[in-house]
């Protein structure tokens, strides 16, 4: 019997960057995969291990527990004019499934979600299966993927139930301007448009300041963040939605008819991560991010002469290939020479012509990608 899926999942396909992972000899450097290196700091390895010896594991409440709500609200909090409550928060099995849950709870089919270009696939595949129409709003790679207040204006019809803005980006790292958030709420005055603002890469950023949220200057926000990269804990699966709590009621309806709850170990060891040891573990991550993405531009420079944008935040470099072929064929070309990099247009039109480029991991492989991508090339 050959099996039909249902409608919804046809069209979805494995990511380019699963793709070209999959797909690379052995022995390959990954410049791809958008997963810290580091090892989980200490101190929330040494309460997992606690908790699994000392405590009970069973579920937790479907939001997740209380004290792990509290910390994540007063987290988000920082900056807010009025403070969230734990009311405000579900913790979910990782950000992308907070995502999920949200758009789930607030997409009807015919419904418009405004994403931007480029953007993490997953925006648009989760918006597609709820049956939404994705409208794109360009951060044109000609002015360095900066965010485009005109093309985000055009993008709002009385169509848009949703729209989604993510700082620093994955994939360009770029970070968004306050006076940019600032338009977004003006533009947004007086809507019911909800506007989901992926702070995943939050903490990760290499200006004087922590960046702004939205959730600072629009009512309508809903923080989506998690543990993976601020923590290095990808395979923990631990994130979160932070919004009204009319919206969160229904936003932890969904999660619990997806997950439960959130694995009670992570949850449990995630406290360790709002104490002192657990800040500085997140502060000197950005050292170490900050020492490497230096080492990558100059790998750049030094290596292959090409244009580039690097970012204010997160761990992503993209580099212009466009006069070698499109994104898909470089980065399959660049396999042979046992390098993996994520093709630009995977993540939008925007990006067609570049490379998605990780430093994640130590700087000699990082200097080594690069030389194998100047002989690939």
């Amino acid at each position: 019997m050959t099996f039909n899926p249902a409608d919804r999942i046809k069209k979805v396909q494995k990511s380019a960057t699963r793709r070209l992972y999959d797909a690379a000899p052995q022995g390959s450097i990954n410049l791809g995969l958008g997963e810290p290196d580091f090892l989980t700091p200490t101190v929330i390895r040494n309460e997992a291990t606690r908790v699994i010896r000392e405590e009970r594991l069973g579920y937790t409440p479907n939001a997740g527990l209380l004290a792990l709500r509290e910390k994540i609200a007063d987290y988000t909090s920082v900056g807010l004019k009025q403070a969230t409550g734990a009311d405000f928060v579900c913790v979910t099995n990782g950000a992308e499934e907070a995502l999920f849950a949200v758009m789930m709870a607030i997409l009807n089919p015919g419904d418009e979600a405004v994403l931007p270009n480029p953007g993490f696939s997953a925006y648009a595949t989760i918006a597609e299966i709820a049956g939404a129409k994705v409208v794109p709003f360009a951060m044109p790679a000609a002015n360095g993927f900066q965010f485009d207040r005109d093309n985000f204006a055009k993008a709002i019809t009385d169509k848009t139930k949703l729209a989604l803005i993510v700082s620093p980006s994955n994939p360009t790292s770029r970070v968004m301007a306050r006076d940019d958030l600032q338009f977004i709420a003006d533009c947004l005055h007086g809507s019911k448009v909800y506007v989901i603002a992926d702070e995943i890469y939050r903490d990760l950023y290499f200006t004087e300041e922590r960046p702004a949220s939205l959730a600072e200057f629009y009512d309508q926000t809903i923080v989506v963040s998690g543990m993976s990269k601020m923590m290095s804990m990808t395979g923990w699966r631990l994130g979160w939605a932070v919004a009204a709590p009319e919206v969160i009621q229904s936003v932890t309806v969904m999660h619990q008819y997806i997950s439960a709850c959130a694995s009670s170990v992570s949850q449990k060891a995630a406290l360790a991560a709002f104490t002192d040891a657990g800040r500085e573990a997140t502060r000197r991550m950005r050292e170490i991010l900050r020492e490497r993405r230096d080492v990558m531009t100059q790998a750049i420079e030094r290596e292959l002469g090409l244009p580039y944008v690097s970012g204010e935040g997160g761990f992503y470099i993209m580099l212009d290939v466009s006069r070698y072929g499109e994104s898909e064929e470089v980065a399959m070309r660049l396999l042979e020479e046992r390098v993996i990099t994520v093709p630009g247009d995977a993540f939008g039109a925007q990006g067609r012509g570049y490379l998605r480029l990780s430093f994640c991991i130590e700087a000699a492989l990082i200097e080594a990608g690069i030389r194998r991508i100047a002989k690939g090339l």
